[in-house]
Formats: C-alpha cells, sequence, structure tokens
C-alpha cells in the first residue's frame, strides 16, 4: 500500500520557479515565438486583415503556395548517426562570398505597410547577422535610405523591366553608385497574378480611409497610429501611386521583354547578375547560357501563376542541367530551418525567405525580423546536428527523400 506524507516546505519550494516577470509586451510576445508559424499568428493580430493577407496571400486558388508547402511537409528527412556533431557550421557561398546562413532574405514590395520600420529594419538584421539582402523595386525606402541603414549589409538590387527603360537604368545606376553588389532580375511578372484575397479585400497602396479600413483600425490602432504618424511612404522606384498593387504592375511593367533583353542590362549592370522566377529546366539552361550568375528557382512564393510547378522538385533536375555554371538557388514554401536544410540536400546553392521574416517584421519591427532570423537559424543548425553533418558541403541527396 502507498505511503502518502504531507509534502515540507524544503521540498516545494525548489519547484516554485516563478517566469521572469517581461515588462516589454513586444518583447513578451516575440519571447513566446517559437516557430515562423507562431510569428505569423502575432502577425495576424498586430496588423489589418488586408495588410496581412497581402503578405499571407497567393494567386487566384492559392494551389501553388499550398502545393509548394506540402512537399516540404511531406518529405523525408534521412540521418547518419554516431557523426561528431559538436560544432556545425552554417556557413554558405552566395555568389562566391561567404555568407552565415544559407538564406538570403528575398525582395518584397511594400514592406513599410507591414510594419512602418520597414526595409531599415530588415536591412539592418541583415548586416547583424551575415544574410545578403534584397531590395525590391516595389519598396518603400529608397535604395540609398537603405545602404545608409546598414553600410555594411551585403545588398542586391531586385529589379522589374519597365516598359520605360531609362528608368530602368536609372535605377541600377543608382544601385551602383550606393555600393550593391548585385542585380537580381525577376522575370515572371508580365502581368499580375490574379491576387484575390487583395480584391475582395479592396488593398490599394497607400490604404484608402474606407468605412472598413476605419472600423479595421479601431482593432489595429497602433498600426495605422505609426502609419499616419511616420514619413509618408516613399518607394524605392518612384515617387507615389494611388491605386491597387495589379493596376500598377500592369501600368508599369513590360509584357514584351525576351531574353534578348538580357544584353540591354548587361550594358547598363556590370556585376554579378541574378535570375529569380525560374519554373523549368530549359528556362534554366537558356538563363545560364546568357550570362546569369545565380538562377533562382521561385514561383513568386505563389503570388502569379496558380498551379505553377513546386520550385523545390526543379532543384535536382536544375542543378545536373546547369553542372556548375550558375548557382541555384530556390524559394517558395520554406517556413523552417528543416525546409532550408531539405533544399541544400537536394542541391539547392543556397535558399531565400520572404513571408518568414515579414512575419516577423508584423509581429515586432527590427527585433521580429531578428526573431525569425533566429528561430530559422537555430532550426538549421539542429536539423543539420541531428542529421549527422557539421557544414553545408556535407548535405547530399542521402539525407533527404521526396514523396
Amino acid at each position: 500500500m502507498t505511503q502518502r506524507q504531507i509534502p515540507q516546505w524544503s521540498e516545494l519550494k525548489p519547484l516554485m520557479r516563478a517566469k521572469p516577470l517581461v515588462l516589454d509586451p513586444t518583447e513578451r510576445r516575440l519571447g513566446q515565438a517559437l516557430t515562423i508559424g507562431d510569428l505569423r499568428q502575432v502577425a495576424r493580430r498586430r496588423t489589418p486583415r488586408s495588410v496581412f493577407d497581402y503578405t499571407d496571400g497567393a494567386a487566384e486558388g492559392e494551389v501553388s503556395l499550398r502545393r509548394a508547402r506540402r512537399v516540404f511537409r511531406d518529405l523525408e528527412l534521412r540521418p547518419s548517426i554516431l557523426q561528431d556533431v559538436s560544432a556545425v557550421d552554417t556557413t554558405t557561398d552566395f555568389l562566391g562570398r561567404p555568407a552565415a546562413v544559407p538564406f538570403a532574405f528575398a525582395p518584397t514590395g511594400f514592406t513599410r505597410l507591414m510594419h512602418h520600420e520597414g526595409e531599415r529594419a530588415v536591412v539592418k538584421v541583415a548586416g547583424r547577422r551575415g544574410i545578403p539582402y534584397a531590395l525590391s523595386t516595389m519598396g518603400t525606402t529608397s535604395i540609398e535610405d537603405v545602404a545608409a541603414a546598414s553600410p555594411d549589409a551585403r545588398k542586391w538590387f531586385q529589379l522589374y523591366v519597365w516598359k520605360d527603360r531609362s528608368a530602368g537604368e536609372e535605377l541600377m545606376a543608382r544601385a551602383k553608385a550606393a555600393g550593391y553588389e548585385a542585380l537580381m532580375l525577376t522575370v515572371d511578372v508580365p502581368v499580375a497574378g490574379a491576387r484575390l484575397r487583395d480584391a475582395r479585400n479592396g488593398f490599394s497602396i497607400p490604404p484608402a480611409l474606407t468605412v472598413k479600413t476605419v472600423l479595421d483600425a479601431g482593432m489595429h490602432p497602433a498600426w495605422w497610429i505609426n502609419l499616419l504618424t511616420t514619413a509618408p511612404l516613399t518607394f524605392a522606384s518612384l515617387q507615389a501611386w494611388d491605386g491597387t498593387v495589379a493596376e500598377l504592375l500592369d501600368k508599369l511593367f513590360d509584357p514584351s521583354m525576351t531574353v534578348a533583353d538580357l544584353e540591354w542590362l548587361r550594358a547598363s549592370w556590370d556585376g554579378p547578375l541574378i535570375i529569380k522566377g525560374i519554373q523549368t529546366v530549359d528556362d534554366a539552361r537558356l538563363v545560364s547560357d546568357a550570362g546569369a550568375d545565380a538562377v533562382v528557382l521561385s514561383n513568386h512564393g505563389g503570388r502569379q501563376l496558380d498551379r505553377a510547378p513546386v520550385p523545390l522538385r526543379l532543384v535536382p533536375d536544375v542543378v545536373e542541367a546547369l553542372d556548375g555554371r550558375s548557382e541555384v538557388w530556390v524559394d517558395t514554401g520554406i517556413t523552417s530551418g528543416a525546409d532550408v536544410v531539405a533544399a541544400l540536400a537536394l542541391g539547392a546553392d543556397a535558399t531565400m525567405i520572404g513571408r518568414a521574416y515579414l512575419y516577423g517584421l508584423m509581429a515586432g519591427g527590427e527585433r521580429g525580423v531578428d526573431r525569425a532570423a533566429e528561430i530559422l537559424t537555430k532550426e538549421v543548425r539542429r536539423t543539420m546536428a541531428l542529421l549527422g553533418v557539421r557544414s553545408v558541403e556535407e548535405l547530399g541527396t542521402q539525407h533527404v527523400r521526396l514523396p
């Protein structure tokens, strides 16, 4: 028969450890976020629905995005046991130069709508953590101001080809003068994708003060106060716009561009060239033969053509086809460090993340971006250790199996 006794205070005291009181609400929110999914939930609460949906959503039925995430979810990681993983090195080369982690911050448009600190917050984190950062043509902070915010960060400029080619030439000249390392040409937006969440929310740049948005302001007062009491939105590439995102893209971007136009681009840019938006092996060969230093396998986060190929599935075939002539990077659907490691194991040289750091930005500005980078970095290191590898170079197809 079990003997019971009343516990003594000396026995209870070691068990009664209160959590430290965190007075800063942002620090408290971010400290409780253990995954990118947690940051996403905080972001949903902290920002107006139209802004959150602009970041979170994809095109039409959002099939492309769901498929990409499903492939990451269903793949199998295959560990090697009894390996010395006391020291794990996450260093990865981008364009022949080392970065601290195997992911870069992808270009994102209208970033100051997510949080008033915007691109400055992102590039500061990038500089501190050794992560390359690409500023979008549709960014909401100027090329020069982003450069000044973090002079030591590795910065790339992402370009869409405009109908007015002289505008593109001016942007490339400004990026070169400001010390940007590489140019990233995005080629999967001949016209805007049908982003139905934005249409249903009446999302516009800047947000229009309608009955719906005024009611939403009552639910997210801090976001609206920050928007209305900080400097008006300015863009990396244009002064202002009053309309929807799709209208802006269709007005500015040139749907007639072909691979022959890369000669025009090379006349204005003599640095490293990244081509983003590749979705077939043949197109990867095409742009590699045309001089791309890196190709990014991407379907624009599912935001352009719905039911597009899943970029991760393309990695092995593209790596084999290019045979080292161009670096092969991949994005779309990456929400964890394990996703990053799986892409590298399949043969990708590196990865890019977009939504993941934007969720952090919406959740807590610069500190939120830093938390997203911290979460991903820890997950990459832990996944590598559990797989039994000490460096990115040791990852191989023996460590992953696609569904």
